[in-house]
């Protein structure tokens, strides 16, 4: 096919990646932590955790695994929150030989013992602050080996200690578990866990390129969630197009070690994840964000030292500008304010770019596709409402409901191949057939237009589609048009049962003015929405509901009654 953006690619980006430079995922680890063993990895409550520090650790915990007989390529959950025994037990699962199953610390026991199952997980690692739900579960699964970690175990020996005494009885932050110990289940310290696997010698992993890495397991907004199969060639070539594609911008810090990137977004979510393994690629430093939420403390930490890379999703970069204390803060060190995991808005973005200086960079990408499938140049001044351009090695093809491809500027099914895409579904051949086209693109369930510059604009999802009056309405282009609005903080459009037009638009707003009224944004769009695209129904809300990573549930909305 004739790949259109190739001419628009920032000087210095290939348009390929070589994934074949290494053997395993756990080789390119490997290489990046020895290569950078004395430079600092991750911050994390002001304590340093050097490469080097990461390769020790992640070799004992590995090896502790491999002694408790694990099985090659065995499931290993991993429940934790931003804290440093994250990368350790992602690099120690990977180098042992096994696989990585991500989990949402706040799920619910339903969910948890759904992807446990699925999974096949037999070990998880899990922070004890979470070990209640898994108690709940944990004995209809096949999971006999269990890693409990406390919040202070890499914190240091007297400052981690007060750590986790202030999360258990300060702040009762572990509620009480039991967990049965029958059928030779055993539940390990983490610390426990790291001294006897010092004492053992990690045996190299046999994994290959076909191996599965991780399983990622998708939001399952239509239903029970679906693990991803992610394979060690997925992994690392979207490590290495990740690499090509943010270097240019980082390249004004000279040395790339100096480089600090914010981590506030969940490292069990694929897009933190996938920047999180650049940053180790680059022997860069990671500052860990445990609780992006309470955003005060996030601005402490930023006051700290200069950051260069922010990865956000639309709401955080809203709640950072509604903070006084983070528009008074140094932003002449940031290169890359990279905002991805749901749509972002133009008004959310040309204030980011009127308090910061810095542009706001849009990415597109899924759980299957190893987070970033198109992204914008990161040398871009102005936000450009797209969602940029494929990065190196990936195809993207706008095709109709039977595979074919479609002519420049018709808008059709966003779809996606290369060699970040992952092969399939866990155990879902149903899915899998429906999942990919004859000729081997992955179908996304996004609409989109690609235009002559190679750069594409998502219309919506399939589902979210609003039909008024055989009129196709979008809501992504409702709230971009009401975001711009005065006194709008954010918004979210759905579509609801209409007796004349057969769905009307309704949209929930949040204000930044309390004197917004109801009038003011029927004007507003009034003046920017065509007839049929203008809201029935306007519904001034406190706030709105969301995911753990940040995206509005509009699912939600729609079940709301006007």
């Amino acid at each position: 096919m004739d790949k259109i953006w190739l001419k628009n690619y920032p000087a210095g980006v290939p348009h390929e990646v070589q994934p074949e430079q290494y053997r395993s995922a756990a080789h390119l680890l490997e290489e990046a932590m020895r290569k950078h063993a004395a430079q600092p990895f991750s911050v994390c409550m002001e304590r340093w955790m050097s490469y080097g520090e990461l390769d020790r650790h992640s070799a004992a915990l590995g090896a502790w695994l491999q002694g408790q007989g694990l099985e090659p390529g065995a499931r290993v959950a991993i429940m934790l929150p931003n804290v440093p025994q994250f990368a350790v037990t992602m690099a120690a699962v990977l180098r042992a030989g096994y696989t990585c199953v991500n989990v949402n610390p706040l799920y619910t026991a339903r969910e948890l013992e759904h992807q446990l199952k699925d999974s096949g997980a037999t070990a998880i690692v899990i922070l004890e602050n979470f070990a209640h739900t898994l108690s709940e579960v944990i004995d209809r699964t096949n999971v006999k080996h269990v890693v409990m970690a406390s919040m202070g175990d890499m914190l240091g020996f007297w400052y981690g200690q007060w750590i986790t005494f202030a999360v258990r009885h300060l702040a009762k932050m572990v509620p009480a578990y039991e967990l049965p110990l029958t059928g030779g289940r055993q539940v390990t310290s983490f610390k426990k866990a790291l001294a006897m696997g010092a004492r053992r010698t990690l045996q190299p992993s046999q994994a290959n390129h076909d191996s599965i890495a991780f399983l990622q397991y998708t939001g399952g907004t239509t239903g029970l969630s679906k693990g991803a199969v992610l394979t060690h060639r997925n992994i690392i070539a979207a490590t290495l197009q990740a690499e090509a594609w943010f270097t240019p911008a980082l390249a004004k810090i000279g040395d790339l070690s100096k480089a600090n990137s914010i981590a506030a977004l969940p490292l069990y979510h694929i897009f933190a994840l996938t920047l999180c393994l650049l940053a180790i690629r680059q022997g860069s430093r990671l500052t860990l964000i445990p609780n992006p939420r309470d955003i005060p403390k996030f601005v402490e930490v930023l006051k700290k030292r200069p950051f260069h890379m922010l990865p956000a999703v639309n709401t955080l970069f809203n709640a950072l500008l509604q903070n006084p204390q983070f528009r008074a803060l140094d932003f002449s060190h940031l290169c890359v304010s990279q905002a991805g995991g749901m749509a972002a808005s133009e008004g959310t973005a040309k204030q980011w770019q009127k308090v910061t200086g810095s542009t706001m960079i849009e990415g597109w990408g899924m759980s299957e596709t190893c987070a970033i499938g198109t992204n914008n140049p990161v040398n871009n001044t102005t936000f450009t409402g797209t969602i940029g351009l494929p990065l190196p090695g990936i195809e993207i093809a706008i095709k109709d409901d039977d595979g074919n491809s479609l002519p420049q500027g018709a808008s059709g099914e966003i779809c996606i191949r290369g060699p970040n895409v992952m092969p399939g579904y866990y155990n879902q051949p149903e899915e899998n057939a429906k999942a990919f086209t004859p000729d081997g693109f992955m179908r996304t369930g996004d609409i989109g237009i690609m235009d002559a510059e190679g750069y594409t604009r998502i219309i919506d999802r399939k589902k979210d589609m609003i039909l008024v009056s055989g009129f196709n309405v979008f809501p992504n282009e409702i709230e971009n048009v009401i975001s711009t609005c005065p006194g709008v903080l954010e918004c979210a459009a759905v579509g609801i049962p209409d007796e004349k037009s057969g769905e009307a638009v309704k949209v929930f707003v949040v204000r930044s003015d309390p004197s917004l009224e109801e009038s003011d944004v029927e004007r507003f769009c009034h003046e920017n929405l065509t007839g049929y695209k203008r809201p029935k129904y306007i519904e001034f809300r406190e706030d709105l509901p969301k995911t753990n990573v940040g995206k509005i549930l509009r699912r939600e909305l729609r079940t709301t009654k006007t």
